[in-house]
């Protein structure tokens, strides 16, 4: 994995923080390095992001542990983003030091490469700042960073999954932790190009632990068992690196999801009328 796609630099900003109910708190001498761990950046790509935030000598801390905000803007459109707590607290932070941590993203496809007017590369409008998360105000929201980003499509040799049996339709929620899923029924397939190498296999979703609390799922290579996970409690993920050796000779191979217990919610949770046979909810499936 290659280090150092896009190396970004803020610094000697001065950023002002309004703290709710109260008159602004000045927050300034912060330096902030991003450092993406693939190069080059594509759409349909897991990677990690490594922030690097150093306070200068005249940094002036602040009694209130902010939020960092990190979009990723296609056009007008917020296509995904990385908003969490720092690794140490904004209210611990002193001058002279570094804040430094590793995250993982996805980065989803959104490239159409038939597109006329596509001419081989696109760009993300990347945004980063901090926000009280209690202030509804909006005006504790400060914008630190805002930098345009080059994405190419994936390599040619990017194996394609596709979602055969056994599978819901994908159903949305913003406000929910998985954003978008799909539901499995007892048995979900997808069946996905033979790379004929190494490749890295990543799995998210999450169990309903009320419903099915010692639910035990099974991941299959076509019908080879490589994990089980028993007793989830509530959200996971999943990484493998699945060899060109557990894969067979032909073009294609079936990653199998299955589950021991499913469940009715129209039966389960009552007034539901929601009668489908459920599974687990399956967010991601990134084989690459």
């Amino acid at each position: 994995m290659r280090r150092r796609v896009w190396r970004v630099l803020v610094a000697g900003m001065l950023v002002f923080f309004t703290l709710s109910c109260q008159k602004k708190a000045q927050v300034k001498g912060i330096e902030l390095t991003l450092d993406f761990s693939e190069s080059p950046l594509t759409d349909n790509l897991m990677t990690d992001i490594r922030y690097t935030w150093k306070t200068s000598a005249d940094f002036v801390r602040v009694s209130k542990d902010y939020y960092a905000y990190v979009h990723f803007w296609h056009g007008n459109n917020l296509l995904f983003q990385d908003d969490h707590v720092p690794s140490v607290p904004t209210s611990k932070w002193e001058p002279g030091k570094v804040y430094s941590y590793e995250r993982k993203i996805y980065i989803p496809s959104f490239i159409d490469e038939f597109d006329p007017s596509f001419k081989g590369e696109e760009t993300l409008k990347m945004s980063v700042g901090f926000y009280n998360p209690y202030d509804r105000s909006g005006e504790s929201k400060r914008e630190i960073l805002v930098k345009k980003l080059k994405f190419l499509p994936p390599p040619p040799d990017t194996p394609e999954i596709i979602y055969e049996s056994g599978w819901y339709d994908l159903e949305i929620d913003p406000e929910s932790h998985l954003k978008q899923w799909r539901w499995t029924s007892e048995e979900a397939r997808c069946l996905i190009d033979n790379p004929r190498r190494d490749a890295r296999l990543v799995i998210r979703g999450q169990v309903n632990k009320e419903a099915t609390p010692n639910q035990k799922v099974t991941f299959k290579i076509n019908d080879q068992a490589f994990d089980e996970l028993i007793g989830v409690d509530g959200y996971f993920e999943k990484s493998y690196t699945i060899t060109k050796e557990m894969l067979t000779d032909e073009d294609e191979f079936y990653l199998v999801i299955a589950c021991d217990q499913t469940f009715v919610p129209a039966e389960a949770f009552p007034p539901s009328r929601d009668d489908r046979k459920l599974g687990i909810q399956v967010s991601l499936i990134y084989f690459r």
